[in-house]
């Protein structure tokens, strides 16, 4: 039997930046579940604080070079990878000067949300599935882990649904403790019109709070997961009104196999 592929897609992951849950999940679940016997992928943004040499990062020639037009203007797509060779796995990090070369992550040294954090989060998901899609991988399942993953649902059933290696494609959504405070760009859902992609599929957004936001990731996902013990209280309500696959928060000890029980349900 052909083993089942999945993808994660996170916006932080150790050992390239600090350890929270999300981090230590996106780094410790995709070796678990590897080393389970399915085939994995694994990309995050590389931040301007990832240290390059230390985390020996390289830059692909082959998957690199693309530009995505984001709000009217271009912006390259580079892609570098790393490995974490006590985990036999590979992680790609999706690069480009505007967006991703400051040394924080997604607020500044005074802990201000960067204003452009809406496009940052666009370009990431489609850098990640145009990287996958050069790579020539079907992923059975796409898991992603941290708001700045939230429009991978939507452009997976809107977008790149006619794609062949989306076409059976299954998303699950883990909503973390993450909420940012301060609302995007009000503009952020008219950036996200493709084709396939009408005002209508992104209304959830007419104000991109945090919540509205986790609300359309849910909407767009087949299955949704409760990385960390808490979360926003009206999302948690939102997601047992969807009636939703659901899995609830798993503590360390169980989690990486109740993952691996839930794709094959998902």
């Amino acid at each position: 039997m052909e083993k089942k592929k999945i993808l994660y897609i996170s916006q932080e992951i150790t050992p390239y930046l600090p350890e929270t849950e999300m981090s230590e999940i996106s780094r410790y679940l995709p070796q678990g579940v590897q080393e389970r016997g399915r085939e994995i992928r694994t990309f995050m943004p590389r931040y301007g604080c990832v240290n390059e040499r230390r985390n020996q990062l390289h830059e692909v020639i082959r998957l690199s070079g693309m530009n995505l037009v984001i709000n009217d203007t271009d912006h390259p797509l580079i892609i570098k990878v790393a490995s974490i060779q006590a985990a036999r796995m590979q992680v790609y990090f999706i690069d480009n000067e505007d967006y991703f070369q400051r040394k924080h992550v997604l607020k500044d040294s005074k802990g201000n949300e960067f204003e452009d954090n809406d496009e940052r989060a666009v370009f990431f998901a489609r850098g990640v599935l145009e990287t996958v899609i050069k790579l020539r991988w079907a992923p059975d399942v796409i898991h992603c882990h941290g708001w700045l993953t939230s429009l991978v649902p939507l452009y997976i059933k809107k977008y790149y649904y006619n794609d062949p290696l989306f076409k059976n494609s299954k998303v699950v959504y883990s909503v973390y403790n993450d909420d940012f405070k301060k609302t995007l760009n009000s503009n952020f859902n008219n950036k996200l019109l493709l084709e396939g992609i009408t005002a209508d599929d992104v209304k959830t957004i007419d104000d991109p709070t945090f919540e509205n936001v986790s609300k359309m990731a849910i909407d767009y996902s087949d299955a949704v997961v409760q990385g960390t013990e808490n979360i926003n209280e009206n999302v948690e309500k939102y997601i047992q009104s969807t009636n939703k696959l659901f899995l609830n928060y798993q503590p360390k000890e169980t989690y990486i196999d109740a993952y691996n029980e839930f794709y094959d349900k998902v």
